[in-house]
């Protein structure tokens, strides 16, 4: 598996990712969330093909400092109940 971070040059890339996205992608406003240093959309590839995704917005509180707000989270029907995400997570740990 390989995670990706797509980037404000990625816009083509987001546009394809439409079907496991909730409508489809604008294109001014996938550019503006890219084009934030505070948001994140990672998109994890299963050989080659798009499995999932996740989209998070780092959020400041003055008296919490600054934390990532999991926004959206997105996985293909045929990547679905296969134990990536939870092999991803011990890999994290």
């Amino acid at each position: 598996m390989e995670i990706r971070r797509l980037a404000t040059e990625d816009v083509a890339v987001a546009r394809a990712l439409e079907h496991l996205l909730d409508g489809p992608a604008r294109d001014d406003v996938t550019r503006r969330f890219l084009a934030s240093p505070s948001h994140h959309w990672l998109v994890a590839y299963v050989d080659g093909q798009p499995a999932g995704f996740v989209t998070g917005v780092e959020l400041t509180h003055p008296d919490k400092g600054t934390e990532m707000f999991l926004y959206e989270l997105g996985v293909d029907a045929a990547f679905r109940h296969q134990g990536i995400g939870r092999q991803r997570r011990r890999r994290a740990a």
